[in-house]
């Protein structure tokens, strides 16, 4: 049996063909084709960092905004880890869609849009937290994108669709997702105000940065001259700085400098707690798995009814 193991950015019920960056597909989307569209009518987007800040730039909205008009969270793992998706209307249609004139923020559409039919897979070995970028190729019935003779790599095509620039700023944040799926039960069940920071820092850049810009924040954390006044206008800065701030919050990392002895004393008043939790998480997956196959009285197996 293969110690690989896949962890994909986006759900798939399926274990894709893992293809290579050299890997050629045969594929072209465009105007006047007979699906164009379709997969805008059956949109099922999820949204990474990157994604959120062009598109709120792009509307015009701050990040509070945009989240509220047109975005729906869910869990991503059985932790209550936040996930945000597109909203669509009743009948599944991205509300960004401008009609027969197509997608209505396209220069700045989501990497899930720009990888289609490309889907870009997170593949480790087991026992590793670190990833290799993969690929499969999804194929729906409505896309006849497919039928078209124009042979691509998947690297030119990932090229031309501009998806290098989001992967570049989307891939800490993968990569923090793949870690705490990795760590399992060691680090236990993030408490209710480390899901509440990693919400807004990975999706309400707004907001992080007024909680980056207050007198608390700053009386906490050692950063170099300049930190502020630039994050204070650069998106992207500010960006990658939350990425380096989760690990601390999440993995206990020390990531960013506290002032003195902050961290020592943190540690010693939370161990007892981190213990606890750990404890904690850990008996209620065994529990969860004892449930599976016992019910009833004495733990008689009930099979199915």
């Amino acid at each position: 049996m293969s110690d690989t193991k896949f962890d994909l950015p986006f759900k798939n019920p399926t274990i894709p063909e893992v293809l290579a960056p050299e890997t050629p597909i045969h594929f072209r989307c465009y105007k006047g084709i007979s699906c164009f569209n379709a997969c805008c009518k059956q949109a099922d987007v999820t949204l990474a960092p990157y994604d959120i800040l062009r598109l709120k730039r792009r509307l015009g909205l701050s990040s509070s905004e945009f989240i509220r008009q047109y975005a729906v969270p869910f869990e991503m793992d059985g932790d209550g880890l936040p996930g945000l998706k597109l909203k669509t209307d009743d009948s599944g249609t991205c509300l960004q869609l401008n009609g027969d004139a197509g997608c209505g923020v396209y220069e700045d559409r989501p990497t899930v849009c720009r990888y289609y039919p490309v889907a870009l897979l997170a593949l480790r070995e087991k026992g590793s937290s670190e990833a290799k970028e993969q690929y499969s190729l999804v194929k729906e019935g409505h896309c006849k994108g497919h039928e078209e003779d124009r042979e691509i790599s998947i690297a030119d095509y990932r090229a031309e669709q501009g998806c290098e620039e989001y992967d570049d700023l989307n891939r800490e944040w993968y990569q923090l997702i793949l870690k705490k799926k990795s760590a399992g039960p060691t680090v236990g069940k993030p408490p209710m105000t480390s899901l509440q920071l990693f919400f807004m820092a990975s999706y309400d850049l707004d907001n992080f940065r007024r909680f980056v810009l207050s007198d608390k924040f700053r009386a906490t954390y050692v950063l170099p001259d300049g930190f502020y006044a630039e994050i204070e206008h650069n998106d992207e800065e500010l960006l990658g700085f939350a990425y380096r701030f989760l690990r601390q919050v999440l993995f206990g990392e020390r990531s960013v400098e506290e002032v003195a002895d902050a961290w020592e004393q943190r540690v010693t008043q939370r161990k007892t707690v981190w213990d606890a939790r750990r404890e904690e998480e850990i008996a209620r997956r065994q529990k969860a798995e004892d449930d599976k196959y016992a019910c009833g009285s004495e733990g008689t197996y009930c099979g199915d009814n």
